[in-house]
């Protein structure tokens, strides 16, 4: 049976395929430690999981959902909002939940795409956004991110190339693979950009939580929701990533717009979920504080791996990973990868991330503290 064209160019997942590889190395008594993907590996707060439970056992609650989602969890998420990122969002109409928010992405591209249309994609940048358009008949144009200029779009380079096809321009802070922080002057840059050109904004933000003290929307931005909408998770900031609860949020136009799209590919979420995400998002401060602390800790430890990989990285990044430069000994990425893997049954991920991740790698902080010194200790040994 032949594939269908769009599929072209369209590769397996990178973690897909090399974590098969990694199953395989462990059946064969490797006992690889995976400091690759970003998979939190601590567990919802009890409340929440004991709100599924509750929720889960009433006979009410089996049915097909709304298409938009439980009134409950669209309050919860525009509460949420408003105490957090300081942004006014109405329940009702400016507030689309998600089966995660990596479906949302694809969401997107299909509702505003049509064969040839251009969109602006981070390089390096989060692999999915290359992925979707070129599934809706996009064409992607990426704008390159460097370190020398934090991570931030060359506005003037991409005027001077001509902007008349493009319809989206995809954006993530903080940042990732990168960790950069963004500025409110950067964002304030986006939002004119976007006025500026008739480009669609849309903001990808997970990690607005994770070791980062002041947790910031795009939205937040007077005039924003003229160009842009922006997607979030519970992923990341509620250790909830295997729930599959995203959002997109944004002008009731735009929200209605991907809904038709949305409503012919999938449904309601589980109600149950739906409630126990409500609950997860009346966390205080406390929850978020007792997370970063536990990151924190690692994150030192990951400072102590990638010193020994004679690796270079900013100690300033937000987020559930360190991204570092790689020593120039080495060809690329995939060259420090495999070695660690093959010489110290240890995973990192190399920068898959577009051509500017060629000489960076990206670790995990998803793993408890011992394993990443037993990494450490492997690596030692290496040399």
């Amino acid at each position: 049976m032949k594939t269908s064209k769009r599929l072209n160019g369209i590769g397996e997942y990178y973690f897909s395929q090399k974590l098969r590889e990694v199953e395989d190395l462990n059946k064969s008594g490797k006992d690889i430690i995976n400091l690759g993907i970003g998979s939190p590996d601590m567990p919802p707060h009890p409340d929440v999981i004991k709100a599924l439970q509750e929720e889960s056992l009433k006979p009410t609650v089996h049915a097909y959902q709304s298409y938009k989602g439980s009134p409950v969890l669209r309050k919860a998420i525009s509460d949420w909002y408003k105490q957090w990122y300081k942004v006014e969002l109405n329940a009702d109409a400016e507030i689309l939940p998600l089966i995660g928010s990596k479906e949302g992405i694809m969401h997107i591209c299909m509702t505003y795409l049509d064969k040839g249309d251009e969109v602006l994609v981070p390089n390096p940048g989060y692999p999915t956004y290359r992925s979707a358009v070129k599934l809706a008949g996009g064409k992607c144009v990426e704008y390159k991110l460097s370190e020398k200029n934090n991570y931030e779009p060359d506005f003037d380079k991409l005027e001077k190339k001509g902007l008349k096809k493009v319809k989206l321009m995809f954006v993530n802070y903080p940042q990732m693979p990168t960790g950069q922080l963004p500025s409110k002057e950067l964002f304030e840059k986006l939002v004119q950009f976007g006025k500026k050109h008739k480009i669609l904004i849309i903001h990808d933000n997970p990690y607005s939580f994770i070791l980062n003290e002041k947790p910031t929307s795009l939205l937040s931005i007077e005039g924003a929701k003229d160009c842009v909408i922006e997607l979030n998770s519970l992923s990341k900031s509620h250790n909830m990533a295997g729930w599959r609860i995203g959002m997109l949020c944004g002008a009731k136009e735009r929200i209605e717009e991907v809904l038709r799209f949305k409503s012919n590919m999938d449904s309601g979420m589980f109600l149950p979920i739906q409630l126990a995400a409500a609950k997860a998002l009346l966390l205080g401060k406390e929850w978020y504080d007792d997370v970063n602390a536990v990151y924190k800790l690692r994150r030192e430890k990951v400072f102590q791996l990638l010193y020994l990989l004679g690796c270079e990285y900013s100690k300033d990044q937000a987020g559930m990973f360190v991204w570092a430069s790689i020593p120039s000994k080495y060809k690329d990425c995939y060259e420090l990868s495999d070695e660690v893997l093959y010489n110290s049954n240890v995973f990192i991920t190399p920068g898959i991330f577009g051509t500017a991740g060629e000489k960076y790698v990206r670790v995990s902080l998803c793993a408890k503290e011992e394993k990443i010194e037993e990494a450490i200790k492997r690596i030692r040994l290496r040399g």
